[in-house]
């Protein structure tokens, strides 16, 4: 059974930071790659970062440099820290392995706006 419980999210103006959370508790999680996803109003979710289990990084091109994804897996939970927020960035932020599990979190929505 994989559960995955997505915190931190809110309302932040355009330019501001956000730290999402990600605790989950599935067999063999430090051995996974996870990701973060979002998906917005009418839109397909759509994966923008991921990390490896050595620790490699892959973004999405629209939030490179921007997006930091990290992983303690210590504690099991995955971490995505967002700086320079955007209005195009308001969704339903969830974590998931990558390729995903069939079990997803409710997610945590992140709104930008001012």
């Amino acid at each position: 059974q994989v559960q995955l419980v997505e915190s931190g999210g809110g309302l932040v103006q355009p330019g501001g930071s956000l730290r999402l959370s990600c605790a989950a508790s599935a067999r063999g999680f430090r051995f996974a790659t996870m990701g973060w996803y979002r998906q917005a109003p009418g839109k397909q979710r759509e994966l923008v970062a991921s990390i490896t289990n050595t620790v490699r990084t892959k973004y999405a091109d629209s939030v490179k440099g921007r997006f930091t994804i990290s992983r303690d897996n210590a504690k099991s939970t995955v971490y995505l820290q967002m700086n320079g927020l955007k209005p195009l960035d308001t969704a339903v932020y969830y974590c998931n392995a990558d390729p995903p599990f069939t079990e997803w979190g409710q997610g945590t929505q992140v709104t930008v706006s001012s």
